[in-house]
């Protein structure tokens, strides 16, 4: 049994002292620039972890084997409040915290082999980054694309600070679980909504991006045509003015209904049941799908208003739990015939129900149940009768302009960014008060402002707002005594601009415009789901307004002129940077199995022992009993100790695991019988890599063997530009399966050599450590990291079909033919699209899909 930890140890020793992964600026190669989210130093990698690194590491390795330039580096999202909590927990200062954890994860991912560039790596809790976030908030003031305001904020009041809506669970702060209030704050914000229209176009040309992604990004920019319709107060000269996109259901309407802050409330008579209703939403989630599941309730107000077309028609003035101020104008009409939420309510406080709009060929009820389509011809609706839905929508906002009662209004969900955080283990905002000056921005020759490191955590409030002297300043323009702005910017501001940064992470400004001319944008990056709208966002406005300060995108002539004649991509692309990332790939989740003992408490899978039939906790002896498959989380202590299993089974054996058991998209199930018998696959090659060393070969060809192994090179060349790694490897380990057999049969051809060697070549990215050792075992001089990629000849690649059967039910009903090898899903789908199949499916529950590959296809129905 080969030592594989030593050989981990032993290769990373010379890929470090030969600089094999350094990147710069080459205008003779195409550039390739890969990147994972850059993780939180929490103090440990998980095995999540090491998933997204070892995707980001075969398409680092890939690419430079095929030859391109290709940048890989590696930072830490360092501030944020994780580090501040275990401060006041641990008697620790958060810097110190900190880098205590960042130089643990940096051992631990160099352990696995990654091949960052690690001269390239940055800290963003240090004054050499956030100097530079410092300059650039200020030159967006300037611009007006920054500004202060009070506004109503979700406070956190164990966390002292600011949550955005996201950060919100259920009414709670999503880390203390305290119950969030409402507070209004002095804030500042970033104006992304000046981009809102580009950030939506923009998603139109990322081609790369999940659809699903970019439907999220879409839904939360929100764009909608509608008007902004007044409603007049009984009795009074004041108005509630709505935003709708379906004006053309005006005369559906029954009631109004308001937030509980809304300006109009001060005209409100209160009474116990008001104020107490009103205080009750102050607690409540923010969230627009915690919003939709609750119960829709109210109470109702004194205010009765006018109807815009029909002044008889008066409408009572409800304050809603399910009306926010931060969407639309904080008032909505209630028309329950064609609105879930509204009718709803209707039939709670037992409202009138008005049909509207009537669809053709489909009987409805909507005192029963709304219809919410937006298809039919409009009734009960005086001058709109007889019209379709969309027509009676134009007719309706013009009518509403010729009386003056509203007017056409595109609107967005999208709302500025607030960045403010009370707290200290952030980012400074470079802002100082003067009782005489007002609100000045520190001057530039004064950055940064840096945090002092003498803070006192009572776990109370902002510290910062607390120390005895760092707030306590001059003015810089009038030099007299002022005070510091002691709010810190969210944590998203510094994951908003790293990409740009690592281009040139020791550059004197922001961002090194020659460098990043040059790499950007970002060609691969890679991350979780859970970041799909708001750091993508935040990353793609921060490129946009980065460009309009000249900040990206305005490299020097020559520089551009020399990249144009040196590299055909470059020329292609326009260097007038406005996107950050040209791809994204969102891998899955890791799960595994939880465990419970007799007590009920969660227990960690390595404590866990068989005993008997059954299980048992391997100290206390507790009976144990297995729970369900979840994603991987400390509360539930169904975690892996990476380092454990890396010294166990050596780094290789796990980056095959995670990579060969799904595909990076998907979801990964931990399994020890799949880490079992990955380790077992390595130590198969060191056998057979003896049989070739000192094999006796002649020169005669396996013609069979030869055409599968430049089969294998051609399609395991797709599966790594196509993200199917899982594929690859079941190529990578048929072919070996082939060659094995060749040798099991004592055949001498020299072909047994070459398929052996496009093995370890073509399985190098993911496995580096055991693939350089065998290939330097072979006698090869030069380097498998500094070979090229394997070609193949297409006259011998031509991979051949396979005729497969298609069953229903274990019935014969038809046949596919497709490429031999095809996933079950591609087969699936060929299935479907065959007439005289599909007549046997259409409209049925598929309950289970059996596939025997190349073979059988069987639908249970």
């Amino acid at each position: 049994m080969r030592n594989f930890p030593e050989i981990d140890a032993k290769w990373q020793n010379i890929w470090h002292e030969g600089k094999y992964f350094y990147s710069e600026i080459n205008s003779n190669k195409k550039k390739y620039y890969v990147l994972e989210m850059f993780p939180y130093p929490s103090g440990k990698i998980h095995v999540g972890h090491l998933r997204n690194y070892s995707i980001g590491d075969v398409i680092a390795r890939f690419y430079r084997a095929n030859n391109y330039n290709v940048l890989y580096p590696m930072g830490w999202d360092a501030f944020g409040l994780p580090a501040e909590n275990a401060a006041i927990q641990n008697k620790i200062h958060p810097l110190d915290w900190t880098l205590s954890n960042i130089q643990n994860m940096r051992e631990q991912i160099k352990s696995v082999g990654i091949s960052y560039d690690w001269r390239k790596e940055l800290t963003t809790c240090l004054p050499e980054y956030y100097k530079h976030e410092q300059s650039f908030f200020i030159k967006l003031l300037k611009k007006n694309l920054a500004y202060q305001k009070e506004s109503v904020v979700n406070w956190d009041p164990v966390d002292n600070t600011v949550l955005a809506n996201e950060q919100v669970i259920d009414g709670r702060g999503w880390r203390s679980g305290a119950l969030v209030e409402k507070k209004n704050l002095k804030q500042w914000f970033l104006k992304i909504t000046n981009y809102a229209e580009e950030l939506l176009d923009g998603i139109k040309q990322l081609d790369g991006w999940p659809e699903s992604v970019k439907t999220m990004q879409e839904n939360w920019i929100g764009k909608s045509f509608g008007a902004n319709v007044h409603f007049k107060i009984k009795n009074s000269d004041q108005e509630i003015i709505i935003y709708t996109t379906c004006p053309d259901t005006l005369y559906g309407a029954s009631f109004i209904a308001i937030c509980y802050d809304h300006n109009i409330i001060s005209q409100i008579e209160k009474t116990d049941e008001i104020n107490d209703f009103i205080s009750k939403c102050r607690h409540m989630s923010t969230s627009a799908v915690d919003i939709e599941k609750a119960e829709k309730y109210g109470v109702k107000t004194n205010l009765v208003v006018k109807h815009p077309f029909d002044p008889s028609i008066e409408l009572p003035v409800y304050i809603a739990n399910f009306v926010l101020r931060e969407y639309g104008t904080g008032a909505i009409f209630g028309c329950p015939a064609h609105d879930q939420r509204d009718h709803e309510f209707a039939t709670k406080y037992h409202l009138p129900i008005k049909q509207v709009v009537e669809p053709k060929n489909e009987k409805i009820d909507v005192v029963k149940e709304p219809y919410t389509k937006r298809a039919g011809k409009i009734i009960n609706s005086e001058f709109l009768d007889g019209l379709e839905v969309e027509e009676a929508k134009l007719a309706s906002i013009k009518k509403l302009e010729e009386i003056k009662f509203g007017k056409a209004c595109t609107n967005f969900k999208l709302k500025d960014w607030g960045v403010s955080r009370q707290r200290y283990w952030g980012c400074p905002i470079p802002i100082i008060y003067c009782n005489d000056c007002g609100t000045v921005p520190v001057k530039e020759q004064d950055l940064p402002v840096e945090l002092p490191y003498d803070i006192d955590f009572t776990g109370s409030g902002n510290p910062l707002d607390k120390h005895p002297t760092w707030k306590n300043t001059n003015c810089p323009l009038c030099s007299k005594p002022s005070t510091r702005e002691t709010d810190t910017f969210d944590t998203f501001f510094e994951s908003s601009w790293y990409f740009a940064r690592f281009c040139n992470n020791n550059y004197k400004t922001m961002v090194d415009k020659n460098a990043a001319d040059y790499w950007l944008p970002v060609d691969q990056y890679i991350g979780g789901i859970e970041h799909a709208i708001l750091h993508l966002l935040y990353a793609r406005f921060f490129t946009k307004a980065m460009n309009d300060e000249g900040i990206l995108g305005t490299s020097s002539l020559k520089h551009k002129t020399e990249l144009y004649e040196n590299n055909i991509d470059f020329a292609k692309k326009d260097s007038n940077i406005r996107e950050p990332f040209k791809n994204l790939l969102t891998q899955g989740m890791v799960l595994h199995a939880t465990f419970k003992d007799s007590e009920g408490n969660f227990i960690y899978p390595s404590d866990v022992v068989k005993a008997g039939k059954g299980l048992a906790h391997k100290d206390s002896g507790l009976k144990v009993t297995e729970g369900k498959i979840e994603k991987m989380s400390k509360s539930k202590k169904n975690i892996i100790d990476l380092d454990s299993i890396i010294k166990r089974t050596g780094a290789d054996t796990v980056r095959m695991f995670v990579l060969s058991d799904s595909p990076p998209e998907k979801e990964l199930d931990w399994s020890e019988s799949g880490i079992d018998g990955c380790s077992k696959f390595l130590t198969k090659l060191f056998v057979t890599a003896e049989k070739i060393k000192f094999g006796k070969f002649t020169v005669d060809q396996d013609k069979k063997l030869l055409s599968f192994t430049h089969i294998t090179i051609k399609m395991v060349t797709n599966d790594i530009r196509n993200f199917h790694f899982n594929k690859a490897i079941a190529r990578i380990r048929e072919l070996y399966n082939m060659l094995s057999e060749e040798l099991f049969k004592k055949s001498t051809s020299s072909t047994l050599t070459f398929a052996f060697n496009t093995i370890i070549k073509l399985f190098n990215p993911f496995a580096p450590h055991i693939t350089e050792e065998i290939w330097s075992y072979l006698g090869n001089k030069k380097l498998l990291v500094e070979n090229s990629w394997p070609s193949y000849d297409e006259s011998l690649a031509k991979s051949k079909e396979v005729t497969i059967a298609v069953q229903v039910n274990g019935k014969l009903r038809g046949t596919v033919t497709l490429e031999a090898g095809s996933s079950k899903e591609e087969v699936e789908n060929l299935a479907k699209k065959n007439s005289e199949i599909n007549k046997y499916l259409d409209g049925v529950l598929i309950k289970k899909l059996i596939v025997i590959p190349d073979k059988i296809i069987n639908f249970v129905i």
